[in-house]
């Protein structure tokens, strides 16, 4: 989320799910906004800033897709210079809402980015069962546009990886899917207890790849950070 808010620009658009409250924050949604929605109240998704243009939450599992589809067709039909970006989990690959609108920004050309949050858990179904695809960035294939994987646990991997697929959309190249492997340390909601099917030893073995502590480390390494700090 973090990359994506850095590397939009202010004139695209970011049409979200709803994980993405680091991204809408860096893209100028106040916090009281992002309180207000989450506390139950829709005024919370009258955005101000620079986001008055970016969708709001999306909850239905991969509706969202469509509606980049739409937002890059129209950016495309007026020749202009912008691009969207669409984000949504593994889990959602597996529905129409997804390959439809990925088959027509391949047929079309459209400037749209799609960033798939593999974290390898639908709810309690792991990844392998719930798609018979040895990737999702694959899936990219029969739309017939680029499609690959990159370190989702990896912030400068991702923040490269978001600007060449939004820099290639930007100037007419056509839309992009982007794999970002993670691991979903917690478990998928409070009502929710991932202990009944998953094993300790792999959520401790991914605890050892997490982002934060990892972008820290790079940090402190290049001088960019210390104990003070």
């Amino acid at each position: 989320g973090t990359a994506i808010g850095y590397q939009l620009k202010p004139e695209d658009v970011f049409v979200p799910y709803y994980r993405d409250q680091a991204a809408q924050y860096l893209r100028g949604v106040p916090l009281k906004n992002l309180l207000q929605y989450w506390g139950g109240n829709e005024w919370g998704n009258h955005f101000e800033g620079h986001a008055t243009q970016d969708f709001p939450n999306c909850v239905p599992i991969a509706t969202q897709i469509t509606h980049a589809a739409g937002v890059a067709s129209a950016m495309k039909i007026r020749g202009e210079k912008r691009a969207v970006l669409t984000t949504c989990g593994e889990g959602a690959t597996s529905r129409g809402d997804f390959y439809e609108p990925l088959n027509l920004a391949g047929a079309w050309q459209l400037p749209m980015v799609v960033v798939v949050n593999n974290n390898q858990w639908a709810i309690s179904v792991p990844r392998a069962i719930q798609t018979g695809a040895a990737t999702i960035a694959q899936k990219a294939v029969a739309a017939g546009i680029e499609g690959f994987q990159v370190d989702g646990n990896d912030m400068a991997a991702m923040l490269d990886a978001v600007r060449y697929a939004l820099d290639k959309a930007h100037a007419g190249k056509g839309a992009t899917l982007i794999e970002a492997v993670t691991y979903r340390l917690g478990d998928h909601t409070t009502a929710d207890d991932a202990t009944r099917y998953r094993s300790h030893e792999e959520v401790n073995a991914a605890w050892q790849k997490e982002p934060v502590k990892r972008l820290q480390t790079f940090l402190h390494q290049h001088g960019a950070w210390d104990e003070q700090r």
